[in-house]
């Protein structure tokens, strides 16, 4: 047993301190090239309740694609930064859009490159890419590409998209 004397005093000793996990999503967390286009298959397979996982990578590829035509300056250099390089090179291989697309028009081209599509099952197929998105490239990014968007995209990114009252 220690005893202290009123002139002594206990050195309280180191104690090791793990950092808790990095839970703000507004940061994306780096990861291997090839790991990062498989997770984010897997997220747009498991969103979208596809069958197969080259259902999904063919839905991820067709709706990033169409996305990479209407992102456009800081935000679409970005988005390719934040993307794994296979979704990258997606988007960053686009043509910038000649014209805006509504989003039910931008749903509607979506629906024109998958065979057998409708505007249904296209809302569903980019609903499931684009919600998997925040998550991968943090909440900050998608708030500045909608707000390059035209109204109507928020709900495809799976956020409620709130109008002013008049």
């Amino acid at each position: 047993m220690t005893t202290l004397t009123p002139h002594e005093t206990a050195m309280p000793s180191p104690q090791r301190v793990i950092p808790a996990p990095n839970r703000d999503r507004s940061v994306p967390v780096p990861q291997s090239d090839e790991v990062g286009w498989q997770q984010l298959v897997d997220a747009v397979r498991e969103s979208g309740q596809y069958r197969t996982r080259a259902e999904a990578e063919s839905v991820t590829r067709i709706v990033l694609s169409a996305l990479g035509g209407h992102v456009v300056g800081d935000e679409r250099v970005d988005l390719a930064r934040s993307l794994p390089e296979e979704a990258a090179r997606v988007v960053a291989s686009q043509i910038p859009a000649t014209r805006e697309l509504t989003a039910a028009e931008f749903v509607d081209s979506v629906a024109a490159r998958i065979e057998g599509s409708t505007p249904a099952t296209a809302r569903w197929d980019v609903s499931s890419v684009l919600s998997v998105l925040p998550s991968l490239v943090g909440d900050a990014l998608i708030t500045r590409i909608l707000a390059q968007l035209p109204p109507g995209y928020a709900l495809l990114f799976g956020r409620a998209e709130l109008t002013p009252a008049e």
